[in-house]
């Protein structure tokens, strides 16, 4: 049987082009490939944990704009349950153009993310964590965040923090968290270093941390033993949601093996789907 997850935070519609190089000033240039699909950190892990069986719900913003149908559609094809955080809004999701060069995997984003679709904690559905196995917050949705935070531990539910960059209101909803799992970019108050981010982390008591670094070693803390693991070498064609893909898969592997197992499964994972174009790709084929 599987897992039931809850995913919260960032929705989007992520426009995505494959290109051989990105535009100079007042230029046009021609794709190479393009898909359309939904996007955002707990969108996207959602998506990935749902590959192996397992049942996850994405709590987030919708709305019922017209474009959001390809946003529902996209995620009903993976089974994602969307948990609107408001179903009347009209306005248009965030929608994010994403620049993939062919020749490195590369990507350049631009993307209005949730900055101006925050939404109060008194919109969370009172069964929201009904049968959830463990949820995974990205900080887009901050207010609804630490709400569900200060739920989780009452209930005997993990919670994995994907910690992509720095937002205002982390500083109170990690104390709660079981597992940091964050980026090289990832930069709380006074950080510069990932050894400066780890201990920034530690002193909150957050008992499992990491921080991935791309194509070098993922750096972890996990009670109290530090160290380093390898990811997996590879020729990338397209990173774009790697680190999103990343957390979900850990979400699925941390139920069957220990803290650094989960993260080096997770890895392999991740490291598969950059040598597919888009965020979907990779599941074509069973790992």
């Amino acid at each position: 049987m599987g897992k039931q997850g809850l995913f919260v935070g960032l929705v989007t519609l992520d426009l995505v082009y494959l290109t051989s190089s990105l535009p100079g000033v007042n230029e046009k240039i021609v794709a190479l490939d393009y898909t359309v699909t939904a996007g955002g950190p707990a969108t996207n892990a959602a998506v990935s944990f749902s590959y192996w069986e397992n049942k996850a719900k994405i709590l987030g913003l919708v709305g019922q704009h017209p474009i959001t149908h390809l946003i529902r559609s996209d995620l009903a094809n993976y089974r994602v349950k969307i948990q609107d955080l408001d179903s009347t809004r009209i306005d248009a999701p965030p929608v994010s153009s994403i620049l993939v060069t062919n020749s490195t995997g590369d990507r350049a984003v631009i993307s209005l993310n949730a900055t101006k679709t925050q939404v109060a904690e008194s919109n969370i559905p009172i069964d929201i964590l009904q049968d959830i196995d463990i949820i995974l917050i990205d900080g887009h949705q901050m207010a609804i965040s630490k709400k569900i935070a200060e739920l989780a531990p009452g209930k005997n539910i993990p919670l994995v923090v994907d910690g992509g960059s720095w937002k205002p209101g982390f500083e109170e909803l990690l104390p709660l968290v079981n597992y940091a799992i964050c980026s090289a970019n990832f930069h709380p108050p006074g950080c510069e270093t990932t050894d400066q981010v780890i201990a920034y982390l530690a002193a909150l008591g957050i008992p499992n941390i990491a921080i991935t670094q791309g194509e070098k070693p993922i750096k972890y803390l996990s009670k109290g033993i530090a160290g380093t693991i390898e990811v997996p070498p590879i020729k990338p064609i397209d990173t774009l949601g790697a680190g999103d893909i990343f957390h979900g898969a850990f979400c699925h592997y941390i139920f069957h093996q220990d803290f650094l197992p989960a993260l080096q499964e997770a890895a392999k994972v991740a490291a598969k789907s950059c040598q597919y174009f888009g965020t979907r790709q990779w599941m074509s084929q069973k790992i």
